[in-house]
């Protein structure tokens, strides 16, 4: 009979390859797949048009400034005392109410003068005995009947009980306190009956118009503010209000301590509402006017290499140009730049623009930190920040 060959079975080797040849084969498709769908999905994303970011916007304007100076400052009264008396006594009557206007010499206190006005009495019987001994001793050295220095005797004993009569009646006058000048008075230090001393206070006196107001400069400012020279002054007390008044006083020295010197205005006060020891905050003009460009200081990026502002421009789309949904756009687009601009003085919420922009020129005012280069923007000026160069608190 023929001989037949019997089938061998494949080899453990060769099982091995080829299932390692399938799962590279399935594992590549996979992950070939999925390189596909990310590099679509990156390439959607590139693609995808940036929605418009708004912001609200100011345009640079031109202005006329001028150099000012602000400082802080403490309203002090032309004159205030503390009304006291030079010679001690009991109250015996007051002749004030509290808080009232007065006028120089107006009487405000009376001390006990009882024994005063009877020393009084004793020595002006005595100093009109030794004027009539004065009178006659005078005759009789006309006649030569006493000598002559019995005469200069009894002139100068007359000449003394006179002086010691009128001292009496200086230090009963001491005891009658009338006010040294016109002004308000404040609330009384004293009562009925009570002893006071020589230079205890009695009431406080200050006169209120007009006022000083005095105030501190560095002394770099030596020699720019001038006698003449209009402040303002606002204090917290009167939100709003602004008083003004001219420098009528500079210190000529300069406070070695400080390297400050001092500078004292009068402002008018009929009213009476600047009272002496308010706080002031003052502010003044410096040198002649120059024009400069101003823009809200919410449109300057502050960073340490440089302040920048967003300028706004238009520009013409590019064709195709699509929505995020897909839809064509027309017409022209709003975009944004990047600016270095130098800057200079601030004045409320404006700040100057020395150099990088120009008046017309429109600049972003919010939403800065979301902005780029050639980024497409919107403007929505229904809420914007506040831009005044003297803005003012609201109590709320």
């Amino acid at each position: 009979m023929p001989k037949h060959d019997t089938p061998r079975a494949p080899s453990m080797r060769k099982r091995m390859i080829w299932m390692l040849i399938g799962v590279i084969v399935i594992f590549g498709g996979v992950f070939g797949v999925k390189a596909m769908m990310s590099a679509g999905m990156n390439q959607f994303f590139d693609n995808m048009p940036q929605p418009a970011s708004a912001v609200t916007s100011a345009t640079a304007k031109s202005e006329r400034w001028s150099d000012n100076e602000e400082s802080v400052g403490t309203f002090v009264a032309i004159n205030g005392t503390d009304v006291t008396t030079e010679a001690g006594g009991v109250v015996k009557s007051l002749e004030f109410e509290a808080g009232q206007p007065v006028k120089a010499g107006a009487v405000l206190v009376r001390l006990n003068t009882a024994n005063e006005l009877a020393t009084l009495n004793s020595l002006e019987a005595t100093a009109k005995l030794a004027a009539v001994q004065r009178d006659r001793w005078r005759e009789l050295g006309k006649d030569k009947l006493v000598s002559q220095d019995e005469v200069e005797q009894r002139a100068t004993a007359a000449a003394s009980a006179r002086a010691n009569a009128d001292a009496q009646r200086a230090l009963i006058a001491q005891k009658t306190i009338r006010a040294p000048f016109d002004g308000i008075l404040g609330i009384r230090k004293v009562n009925l009956g009570q002893f006071v001393n020589p230079g205890d206070p009695i009431v406080s006196l200050q006169a209120l118009d007009p006022i000083y107001l005095n105030f501190s400069l560095p002394e770099k400012r030596m020699g720019q503010v001038l006698e003449g020279t209009r402040v303002r002054a606002t204090v917290d007390a009167m939100p709003g209000r602004t008083f003004e008044g001219r420098v009528t006083a500079i210190e000529p020295q300069v406070d070695a301590n400080t390297r400050n010197f001092g500078v004292q205005a009068t402002l008018d006060n009929g009213e009476g509402n600047l009272r002496p020891g308010t706080f002031a905050h003052v502010g003044f003009d410096l040198g002649s006017e120059r024009t400069v460009v101003v823009i809200p200081q919410t449109a300057v990026s502050f960073n340490p290499y440089g302040n920048a502002v967003y300028v706004i421009s238009k520009t013409k789309r590019a064709e195709g140009e699509k929505d995020m949904q897909g839809k064509p756009l027309t017409g022209d687009k709003l975009i944004v730049k990047q600016r270095f601009i130098k800057t200079g003085a601030t004045r409320g919420d404006l700040i100057a623009v020395t150099d990088g922009l120009k008046p017309g020129e429109q600049v972003a005012t919010s939403g800065l930190l979301k902005l780029r280069n050639d980024a497409e923007v919107t403007i929505n000026n229904k809420v914007q920040p506040t831009a005044d160069a003297r803005p003012e608190t609201q109590n709320r």
